[in-house]
C-alpha cells in the first residue's frame, strides 16, 4: 500500500497514526492503572483472534500500545485499518480510559 492511501484510510481510524515509511499503524491507549491497561489487552486478543488478524501489543503501567502491520507483506493492508477500527469501537462499548 502506499503512502497516500495509507494516510487516507489511517485519517478514518481516531486516535491512529502511521509509523514512519508507511509499515504499520499505531495507537497508545492510556488507563488508569495497569490492571486496566492489561483488560484492554486481553479483549484486543478476542477480537484479533476472531478474526486471525493479531497485532503487536505493549502493555506497561497505565497504557496498552496497538500496532498493526500485515506480516506476510510486511507493510500495510486493508485488514489492518478494520482492525483499527474494530478495537476502537471495542474501546467505546468496553473499557474506557481515563
Amino acid at each position: 500500500m502506499g503512502a497516500e492511501e495509507a494516510g487516507r484510510l489511517v485519517s478514518l481510524v481516531t486516535g491512529w497514526t502511521l509509523e514512519e515509511e508507511t509499515i504499520g499503524i499505531l495507537r497508545e491507549f492510556r488507563f488508569r492503572n495497569f490492571a486496566e491497561a492489561m483488560e484492554f489487552a486481553r479483549r484486543v486478543g478476542e477480537i484479533a483472534e476472531a478474526e486471525g488478524h493479531h497485532p503487536d501489543l505493549s502493555v506497561g503501567w497505565g497504557y496498552c500500545t496497538v500496532r498493526f502491520r500485515t506480516h506476510s507483506i510486511r507493510g500495510l493492508h486493508g485488514n489492518d485499518f478494520i482492525m483499527a477500527a474494530k478495537v476502537n469501537r471495542r474501546l467505546q462499548t468496553g473499557l474506557q480510559p481515563p
